[in-house]
């Protein structure tokens, strides 16, 4: 696997640092978690990682973590900008015990700035980055996207690709950094296109354009079923396509007729199932795709074929890794059990060079915590 030997030290967060651990695990780097003596109900992504419960504000629980982070490739802090410099864990200190180190930040709004110890969540982020002004419709407030655009493409994946970035930098240096990866930022670097073709293609009010809905051969229709198809017949050679799928001719509905060919796309989808047009559309090259269900995905034969996803012991739908490399693919550490919190405790503390008396000691003081299967 591509980052096979890689370990790497996350600080338990919200789900855009959890998420860009999990990519690392998936591509075979070994990952430590690094978990407060209490659960956290909000950590859904451990799986495939070692999990290790320290007191962080005690002398001893800093004393492991700075051992593992001496022997470590890449950290992930996902607290506020401070925090880990409060805690004796900054970038300057850890990085002069460890000059390899890769240390990765991930914030709403990076390391330096007005902002940078401002609470934020997704929808101000996105807000922030400028996007979520693109996100409306007739006039109607924005809306937010789940929380997929800045914690998980802007936060998740650009700071595993800073994380990737700095470890093939290192292999010429022999030297680690520090990467400021600000959600915000993050999102506006993945808009650029955007941006750039903004004038052009976005340049009406949200909802009117050519790429948001405004025009009929690039929207979405409710089928008889109550389902939806999509529809992305920007080019004139696919536009005529889904006008045979429809049955109707170009003279009478030209593409850029968008009233007109609104009102009898929505009459006309509304007219079979999805499954119906699924079969219509079948052999058309006409960009006419199912809006499929999250629940049901994985049963598309597209899907199938592709090997796209999987089911846990739990039947939760889950992907497997993307990009497919055809030498060091992933593999989905989403696969193993969860690990209960603490379950390496004993482990990790074995290999850092710890001994049963005082690993003993260090659970009986709570500065750390064993699960029972984490066993001396």
């Amino acid at each position: 696997m591509a980052l096979r030997g890689i370990k790497v030290i996350e600080f338990l967060g919200l789900a855009p640092g959890p998420l860009c651990g999990t990519f690392l695990a998936d591509f075979g780097a070994n990952v430590t978690v690094i978990n407060k003596i209490e659960s956290s109900p909000y950590d859904v992504l451990p799986n495939g990682k070692r999990v290790i419960s320290v007191d962080i504000k005690s002398k001893e629980g800093l004393d492991i973590v700075n051992k593992l982070c001496a022997s470590s490739d890449v950290l992930l802090d996902t607290f506020r900008p401070g925090v880990m410099e409060k805690l004796g864990l900054g970038p300057d200190l850890l990085t002069k015990k460890n000059p390899r180190l890769i240390y990765a930040r991930l914030t709403g709004y990076g390391q330096t700035g007005p902002y940078k110890g401002k609470a934020g969540h997704d929808i101000n982020y996105v807000a922030m980055s400028g996007i979520l002004s693109l996100l409306g419709r007739n006039g109607e407030p924005p809306m937010p996207p789940i929380n997929l655009l800045a914690d998980f493409a802007g936060g998740s994946l650009l700071c595993t690709l800073g994380i990737i970035l700095a470890l093939y930098e290192r292999t010429k240096s022999g030297k680690g950094q520090v990467i400021d990866c600000g959600m915000t930022e993050g999102l506006a670097y993945l808009s650029t296109w955007l941006f750039k073709s903004h004038d052009r293609l976005l340049s009406g009010a949200p909802g009117t354009n050519l790429l948001d809905g405004g025009f009929p051969f690039y929207a979405t229709y409710k089928t008889k079923d109550g389902k939806f198809m999509a529809v992305g017949a920007l080019e004139p050679q696919f536009y005529l396509n889904l006008l045979k799928g429809l049955q109707l001719s170009p003279e009478e509905y030209p593409q850029m007729d968008v009233q007109v060919c609104r009102k009898k796309f929505e009459e006309i989808f509304l007219s079979k199932t999805q499954e119906e047009w699924c079969e219509i559309f079948k052999n058309l090259d006409a960009c006419v795709t199912p809006v499929l269900d999250i629940d049901s995905v994985d049963s598309h034969d597209y899907h199938k074929a592709k090997k796209t996803f999987y089911r846990d012991d739990h039947q939760t739908i889950l992907p497997e890794p993307s990009p497919i490399l055809s030498r060091t693919p992933g593999v989905s550490v989403g696969r193993e059990p969860q690990p209960l919190p603490g379950q390496h405790t004993v482990q990790i503390l074995k290999e850092l060079g710890y001994n049963n008396i005082q690993i003993k000691e260090l659970i009986s003081k709570g500065h750390v915590y064993a699960n029972e299967k984490s066993k001396l």
